[in-house]
This record gives C-alpha cells, sequence and structure tokens, in this order.
C-alpha cells in the first residue's frame, strides 16, 4: 500500500520536477527560482515545524561548490532518482512519527470523530496547520483539497484515520514546494519584479536563521508587513535580536570558510600522529566559535578576525597548539601569547590544514583559498602540462618550498598567477600541515617574508594586517553574504546589488548585523529580474528588464 500511494506521489512530484519551474504564475505572479534545501536547512525545518524529538533520518545529497560558495548551486541542482528515493522513505518515516501514537496528542490539534473513519474536517485543519508551515505560504483551495482527499481515500483503505493522516503528510514532505524554496515575484513598477511576501519570509528567515519561517514571521507576510520598511525593519530587528541568529550566521560562514572541504581532509599519521579521527569537527568548531563570537555575540569589528589572537580550543586542539589543557569544560576561551606568531582565523587549524597537502604544507593552496575566500580573487586553474615536479621534489638541492616555488615561477605560464597567490602562502610557511608551529624545514631555517604589490611584510603576522587593513577584504564579505542569501554566483554579483549594504557596513565599523540589516533593507535585495524560459528544458532564468 505504501509503494503504491509513493508511487503515485513520486509520477507528482516527477511531473513538476521535469517540467521545469513554471515561467507564469496566479495573476500577474511569476516564479523566479527555486532552491533545493540544504540538509541543515531541512533538519531545521522539520525540527521547528513538528519538534526537536523528530528523528530525521535518512541520506542527503550533497552540494555543490559554484565559485566559491555552495549556496550557489541551490538554485541549479535539481533532485536525482537516488535521492527521491532517500527523500521519499525520509518524509514517510517522518509522518509515521508525527501520526503516530507517541506524538499524536501533541502533533494533532483536533480529534476525529472516529479514529477508523475519515473525518475531512479534522484532516482539512491538520493540512491547513503544516501545509502553511512546510510550503512556507498557505495551501490554495485546491492544494487542500488534495490533501484532504488523499487522506480520505487512504483512511477508507487501511480504517484508520491517522494512517490517512500520514500518507497526506507525505505527499507534502515529498512536494517540491517543501523540499524547494520557491520564489514567487509581483510587479514593482516599471518593468521590475520584486518577491512578494511569503517568499521575503522565507528568504529572511533561511538567511538569518537556516530554518523556515515561524509563525510571527508568516503573519507578518500575511498582514502585508514585509511590503512596507517600518514593517520589515521590524521583523529584520526581532530576528537579529534571536540567539538563534548563531544557527543562520554560522551556516554562511562554514560556506564562506569552505568547511565542507575537510570531508576531504586528510593527514600522514606517521608524520603527524597528533592528527585524529576528532581533529575536524573541532577543527572546524574552533574557526565557527570564534567568527560567531566576535561578529554576532560582541558585534565586533569583521577585520579583527584577521588578527585577534582570541579563540576557543578543546583537547584535541590544545594538542596542535601545544597547550597545557587542564581544564573541565570541553570547550574554553583562550588567547595566544603575543609572541606565538597566532594572528586571526588564518592561522588557526581549520584555515591551515584544509588548504595543505597530507605530508606538508602548502603555500600554493593555501594562497589561492585565502585570496578566494577574503578578497574574492579567484585563481585561474593551472594548464594541464604544467610540471610540478621541482615543486614537489624535497629530496633535491631545494631544500625549502620557497625555493622550490621560486624555481617553479620562473616558468612564463606560472608567474602572473603565482605572483599573486605565493606571497599569501610563503607567509604561513611558518605553520606544518595540520597548523604547528615551526622555524626550519629540512634542516633550513624558514623565511616568512612577503611583498604583495609593493606592500611588504613578514609573517602570519604581518599576512593578518595585510587583510586587516585591505579593503577588499570587508567588500567580499559584503558581496559573498549578498550571494549567499540570493542563491548566487559571488562572481556575477554586481557592486551596485549589494552596495547599500556595504556602506552601512562600512560606516558602522565593518559590524556584521549592520551589514545584515544593509542589505536587507536595501530595494535590490528583494529586486528580481523577469525570467525568460531556457528553451525546451523549461527551466528559469532570469534577464534584466
Amino acid at each position: 500500500m505504501r509503494n503504491r500511494v509513493t508511487l503515485i506521489i513520486t509520477a507528482a512530484l516527477v511531473c513538476a520536477m521535469s517540467g521545469g519551474v513554471a515561467v507564469w504564475a496566479a495573476g500577474s505572479e511569476q516564479t523566479v527560482g527555486l532552491r533545493r534545501l540544504t540538509e541543515p536547512e531541512y533538519r531545521n525545518s522539520i525540527s521547528d515545524v513538528f519538534g526537536k524529538e523528530i528523528v530525521v533520518q535518512g541520506m542527503f545529497e550533497p552540494g555543490v561548490r559554484m565559485v566559491g560558495l555552495v549556496a550557489a548551486s541551490t538554485s541549479v541542482l535539481s533532485i536525482t532518482p537516488a535521492g527521491f528515493s532517500s527523500l521519499s522513505k525520509m518524509a514517510d518515516n517522518i509522518a509515521v512519527q508525527v501520526t503516530g501514537e507517541k506524538f499524536r496528542d501533541k502533533l494533532i490539534s483536533c480529534t476525529p470523530k472516529s479514529p477508523s473513519a475519515p473525518d475531512d474536517v479534522c484532516s482539512g485543519d491538520f493540512f491547513r496547520h503544516y501545509g502553511l508551515m512546510l510550503y512556507r505560504r498557505p495551501l490554495s483551495a485546491d492544494e487542500l483539497k488534495a490533501q484532504v482527499s488523499l487522506a480520505n481515500v487512504m483512511t477508507k483503505k487501511t480504517g484508520d484515520f491517522y494512517t490517512g493522516l500520514r500518507y497526506g503528510l507525505t505527499a507534502l514532505l515529498m512536494s517540491p514546494d517543501f523540499l524547494f524554496r520557491k520564489e514567487i515575484a509581483v510587479p514593482a513598477g516599471g518593468t521590475g519584479l520584486t518577491l512578494e511576501p511569503y517568499s521575503r519570509a522565507t528568504r529572511l528567515s533561511y538567511l538569518m536563521w537556516g530554518t523556515t519561517p515561524d509563525s510571527e514571521l508568516l503573519h507578518a507576510a500575511e498582514v502585508g508587513e514585509l511590503n512596507t520598511p517600518t514593517g520589515l525593519e521590524k521583523q529584520v530587528d526581532r530576528l537579529l535580536a534571536s540567539p538563534r541568529l548563531d544557527n543562520g550566521m554560522r551556516a554562511f560562514f562554514s560556506d564562506m570558510l569552505m568547511l565542507d572541504n575537510f570531508d576531504s581532509v586528510s593527514k600522514d599519521p606517521l608524520l603527524y600522529p597528533k592528527w585524529a579521527g576528532a581533529m575536524a569537527p573541532s577543527a572546524k568548531e574552533e574557526a565557527l566559535r570564534t567568527l560567531i563570537t566576535l561578529s554576532v555575540h560582541e558585534d565586533g569589528d569583521m577585520r579583527d578576525l584577521m588578527t585577534t589572537r582570541r579563540t576557543f580550543i578543546n583537547r584535541s586542539l590544545a594538542a596542535i597548539y601545544d597547550v597545557d589543557f587542564s581544564f573541565d569544560q570541553e570547550w574554553v576561551p583562550y588567547e595566544f601569547a603575543e609572541d606565538s606568531g597566532r594572528s586571526g582565523i588564518v592561522t588557526q587549524v581549520a584555515m591551515l590544514s584544509m588548504f595543505s597537502h597530507p605530508g606538508q604544507s602548502s603555500p600554493t593552496k593555501r594562497g589561492v583559498a585565502l585570496n578566494e575566500i577574503f578578497l574574492c580573487e579567484p585563481t585561474p586553474t593551472p594548464p594541464n602540462n604544467v610540471d610540478f615536479s621541482a615543486v614537489n621534489d624535497t629530496t633535491g638541492p631545494l631544500k625549502t618550498k620557497r625555493e622550490r616555488l621560486m624555481a617553479h615561477a620562473t616558468d612564463k605560464t606560472c608567474s602572473s598567477c603565482h605572483s599573486a597567490i605565493d606571497p599569501i602562502g610563503l607567509s604561513l610557511e611558518g605553520f606544518d600541515t595540520i597548523a604547528g608551529r615551526r622555524d626550519r624545514e629540512n634542516g633550513q631555517p624558514i623565511d616568512v617574508s612577503a611583498t604583495i604589490k609593493g606592500k611588504s611584510f613578514t609573517g602570519a603576522v604581518g599576512l593578518g594586517m595585510f587583510l586587516h587593513d585591505n579593503p577588499k577584504y570587508p567588500a567580499c564579505v559584503a558581496r559573498k553574504l549578498y550571494a549567499y542569501a540570493n542563491g548566487l554566483n559571488s562572481e556575477e554579483v554586481e557592486t551596485s546589488a549589494f552596495k547599500g549594504g556595504y556602506e552601512a557596513f562600512k560606516q558602522s565599523g565593518y559590524r556584521l548585523r549592520a551589514l545584515l540589516k544593509g542589505l536587507i533593507m536595501s530595494p535590490e535585495f528583494f529586486r528580481s529580474a523577469v525570467p525568460v524560459a531556457d528553451g525546451s528544458s523549461g527551466n528559469v532564468k532570469t534577464a534584466s528588464p
């Protein structure tokens, strides 16, 4: 029975997906985008709609990093057959829990006239409530009727009212309207479009809280509050004041810092026995705690993330940092000594270990990553025929990485890129592949001096000040936050799109809260271009009016 109903629901979803996004919605509304929920967004949404007790079990399809952000891929990725099968099982499992005896009294507000017969009034109340929460907008009359009808049919077939609700809820959870964040736009005067209130609520909530809109935000959409500057500001201030802002910003910083790279990081256990299985999650957590504490809890200057010696450590990280960990708590705040050579998040385990090789450091990988992450300066892909043998030869006469890179960079095809990326990486050579301190390589002293565009500095502390004072860094943060919020390729974002937010950011002394509010309150944040159909595929693209 379950398989038969699943096939019906599957057919509906496949038709919706294969047909592409409808360019024209009801009336003057237009669908201008679909963004697939990420795994954290899915889990957070289920938790907020049904409660933390509901367990989400199953595999999620990974996102794809596109020009610096995984968020950019949510606008272009669909769902594969294997992914749909996993989501189907996940949805049914959630529905079984919600309608089961354990949580029934808590999650179902009405009682059917008979537990073995259909009750369209009760099921209507159930689907009206959860439809709003899951679709992030009210169900249309036809949508509500379809869910009630499905529950009615399944109740008659099984002789159990709650089994009927289960299949109806499964259908909601497998719908594109839940699995994708559908953005609807309406005319904004002239030839432009702007997001309608429920789409605004959804964009706000997933950006700032990393989850589905709560009831207050949905009500603000219903009454038109989000369409006015005063009403919008009221809700933005409420979201900013909530401790749940941590969740949204952790998701953004995880994406911006490319922390998903840890999924493939490995280190040579013979050369680096301190690197253990718990190191990757510990390194990610250290970076995120540092970022959230300074930028959200303290509302500090974001530029100080490049120079602060304050961090958080646990026992695993203390081993890397050569710190005596004699604390009772799992995590403790810690400040490195002035002569430690540490400077901000660029010298934490996360940044240094992710962008290194298993057995040795990599100035080039570190330089490429930091240029892209913090300065929005991506490095072109090197030609396929580049000879890296000189760089990787640790047994020859060139003992240090600097010497080997200098020899490699004499190649005319390599010099232009290496002149931009190597100085950053070479200034970090005082740290090995797992971020431990060192001052010699193969018995030779390590030179950590660097010069970039005429500006000379020494070591990680000098690099931290270089990034702190570089206007490209805060501009890059603003660009990436705007791109993340909108699911865009950060390279394709026009400066004018985030200009208002950046000005507020700059005037505030580079405070993250000011940047968030400045971006959202800018007219550009909810503006959309007119969508056009992309040939036979039916996919929606935007075209300038």
